[in-house]
């Protein structure tokens, strides 16, 4: 709590006057900070009074004899003055002190509530944005309203011996934080329902009148806050900054439980559970745009919670795998039925929602660091990559684009499957893939050719020196009668062919 100090009202007292705003409820509002320096900067000479004085003209300093003893700057620092020695010049004042100065500098209000001729109680606020306050109240309302206030107010009464009642009582409030919102709390002290009074203000404002409002033991107003924050909606960082200051009020019989229902609960189900309605919700989408809009979403999300480390990317581990299987099966049962019966558009449209699926899942999947063990679970599916040739190219492609997704992720480095699965993958989709290689160029909007040979060849180049040799022969033959049908390797051959003939590090050592 600010310092505060009691004393008696000092009736010579000069406060600057700033237009006031009063309100049906009778009490006057103080203005905001930045409309009062509006104001003192359009009305430097306005006064206390409220007259129109024009200020006097400046009189010239008197005509003074020059000395040859130079004279000290002065300081702006407090000083002691001694008493004055003869032969000293009596027409220089002394200087004033640092303290009188910046009072001298502070902004002046007078605020007024209720009734301002019947009030017993001046309260003055010294604000850190040089403003001081002085507002008019009564006892009756602070006592009875503020437990900060009534507890003041009752020392300085015991002090001044008036009986208990604080008439023409002065408290002092030094280096307030929040003047404008300090104001504006004791105002509601005179409402009989400050929610009401709440509705316009933001979640911003509201937190702070609570927690001046907590300080002064303005409890209804702290209840009236908290019944506001219950009811309205917290928009971007409103929610932390609302959970923040709620958080210890809990130790207090405030009940800020319905608040923090919001974000938390009891009951709450397992998230493992929640994820993997949700995923089963996407899957299983019957809707195109629908289902690509969550996918996305949902990607996104997971990205975000990527973070913790608490263990919970274990069990959605668990979950992943285990939605890969699904799909991994649903699509091994589709391949078998295209190729026991004739070609069916409903069919393709399955194929590629499984592909679809699975693709999403990679992503997941790559996001979460733990896609390595996928890659071994596509490099053993020979049995789809058999049934693969028998298929139409228009209904079988898009599998494909999950063999390219596992070879950019390898020579990305975002996955690090072990060197026989490595080269099993090569060997089991490679050349599905190279058959699918025109349609993919020509129908998948999100094939992006470079990356897909970059991958294919660095994935080739992280095999021992014998496995890249068969395996890049053997594209060679492809490729010299595919042309722009097959990937170019080009580039992984060069460092092949550099190995092999130009350095040959293993006879160098020998």
């Amino acid at each position: 709590m600010e310092e505060t100090r009691a004393k008696r009202v000092d009736a010579s007292a000069r406060m600057r006057a700033v237009p006031i705003a009063v309100t049906p409820e009778g009490f006057w509002c103080c203005p905001s900070p930045a409309a009062l320096h509006k104001s003192l900067k359009n009305n430097p000479h306005h006064h206390g009074g409220g007259g129109n004085h024009k200020p006097p003209p400046p009189t010239p300093p008197p005509q003074q004899h020059k000395t040859t003893t130079p004279s000290a700057p002065p300081s702006r620092a407090p000083s002691v003055l001694s008493e004055p020695v003869a032969g000293d010049a009596p027409d220089e004042p002394p200087p004033q002190p640092a303290a009188a100065e910046a009072e001298a500098e502070r902004h002046k209000i007078c605020v007024g509530f209720g009734q301002p001729e019947t009030s017993d109680v001046t309260v003055v606020l010294y604000g850190k944005e040089g403003i001081a306050v002085r507002m008019s109240v009564h006892g009756d309302v602070l006592r009875r309203s503020s437990a900060f206030f009534a507890e003041k107010l009752s020392s300085s009464s015991s002090s001044s011996g008036s009986g208990g009642h604080g008439h023409g009582s002065c408290l002092e409030i030094h280096d307030c934080d929040d003047a404008e919102i300090y104001v504006e709390t004791v105002g509601l002290m005179y409402c009989d329902e400050a929610k009401h009074k709440l509705l316009k203000q933001n979640v911003s404002r509201v937190l702070r009148i609570m927690k001046v409002a907590e300080s002064l033991g303005f409890h209804a107003c702290v209840k009236s806050c908290l019944d506001y924050l219950e009811a309205v909606p917290w928009v971007g960082e409103e929610e932390d900054n609302v959970v923040s200051s709620i958080r210890h009020l809990q130790s207090k019989a405030y009940g800020v439980s319905p608040l923090l229902k919001r974000i938390t609960s009891d009951n709450l189900k397992s998230p493992t559970d929640t994820l993997a309605l949700i995923m089963e919700m996407v899957l299983k989408s019957t809707d195109d745009r629908a289902r690509r809009e969550m996918k996305a979403l949902v990607l996104n999300l997971l990205k975000d919670s990527n973070h913790c480390t608490d263990g919970s990317s274990d069990i959605s581990s668990e979950l992943l795998y285990s939605s890969c299987q699904g799909c991994l099966d649903r699509l091994r049962l589709l391949f078998s039925e295209a190729t026991g019966q004739e070609f069916s558009v409903e069919l393709t449209r399955q194929i590629t929602l499984e592909t679809d699926n699975l693709l999403w899942l990679v992503e997941i999947l790559v996001n979460q660091r733990i896609c390595d063990d996928f890659v071994a679970l596509w490099a053993n599916q020979s049995k789809i990559a058999e049934l693969h040739g028998k298929l139409p190219v228009a209904s079988r492609h898009t599998v494909s684009c999950i063999t390219a997704r596992l070879f950019v992720g390898i020579g990305r480095g975002e996955m690090l499957p072990s060197k026989n699965t490595r080269l099993l993958l090569l060997q089991v989709w490679l050349q599905p893939l190279i058959d699918d290689y025109s349609w993919l160029q020509c129908s998948c909007r999100s094939f992006d050719r470079k990356l897909v040979e970059e991958g294919i060849g660095q994935t080739i180049l992280t095999l021992p020196l014998e496995d890249q040799r068969s395996m890049l022969l053997a594209w060679l033959g492809r490729f010299l009668k595919l042309g722009d049908n097959c990937p170019n390797l080009q580039r992984a051959f060069e460092v092949w062919w550099r190995r092999t003939f130009v350095r040959p590090y293993v006879s160098q050592a020998r």
